[in-house]
């Protein structure tokens, strides 16, 4: 593969794929907290209205709300967005559903001692779930919303469908102009395991943070049954 391909195809491609992955992460993450514990709440309607969003966007897949969002909202709404947006909505919609059933048992996981406590602190609702609940749920989280930010990353290629130029977009053009499919298919699996490798770096060390602020001790790497 020449320095030109390289330069003009899969770096950009590198890039449009990061910046996928960190856009629709942060609309995931908004959704799942809010879905997530919306989930908990005292009102049963709230309740119904969070589950079944919850169930409607686990139970549909991501290309197909892609596409729907892409060529059938236009038609609907009369206003259309460009192919980014579309695919950044699409996979955020989607990841944050699975995230707020995360959010919604790391908060139920936390102990009754502990809603009984801010109850009798006169603690309002929020309250309660800002200073009680979150502090303690939010490092339960992490591990499986890493393994959701792991997938959402590799579900960034399905956007090649809509010719966004991401990186596996890119390796599709360099094989149709260099026919050289083992070089290029095995640099893109490579760019995927490192962006992958370096995010769950992260979150293992946003996890020992989290846990470090309430005063738990992280758990020795290693001792999790995952890569540590």
């Amino acid at each position: 593969m020449t320095v030109g391909l390289w330069q003009n195809w899969v770096l950009p491609g590198i890039w449009v794929t990061l910046q996928l992955t960190v856009y629709s992460a942060a609309l995931a993450t908004a959704v799942a907290f809010g879905v997530g514990i919306l989930r908990t709440h005292r009102l049963r309607f709230l309740r119904f209205l969070a589950g079944l969003y919850t169930e409607i966007f686990r139970g549909t897949s991501a290309l197909v709300l892609m596409f729907w969002i892409f060529f059938v909202l236009p038609q609907l709404a009369g206003w259309s967005l460009v192919p980014m947006w579309a695919a950044v909505l699409a996979l955020g919609l989607s990841y944050g559903a699975y995230g707020a059933e995360v959010v919604r048992g790391a908060l139920n996981a936390v102990a009754p001692a502990q809603r009984e406590a801010g109850v009798a602190l006169s603690f309002t609702p929020w309250q309660r779930v800002r200073l009680i609940l979150l502090p303690q749920a939010v490092p339960e989280m992490i591990p499986p919303f890493s393994n959701l930010l792991i997938e959402l990353l590799k579900g960034t290629a399905l956007v090649s469908l809509l010719g966004i130029g991401d990186v596996s977009f890119a390796a599709y053009l360099v094989r149709l102009a260099t026919q050289e499919s083992a070089q290029i298919y095995g640099i893109t699996l490579v760019v995927y395991f490192v962006i992958a490798f370096v995010l769950t770096r992260g979150m293992r060390a946003l996890e020992r943070k989290t846990k470090a602020g309430i005063g738990r001790r992280p758990q020795p790497a290693g001792t999790g049954g995952g890569v540590a």
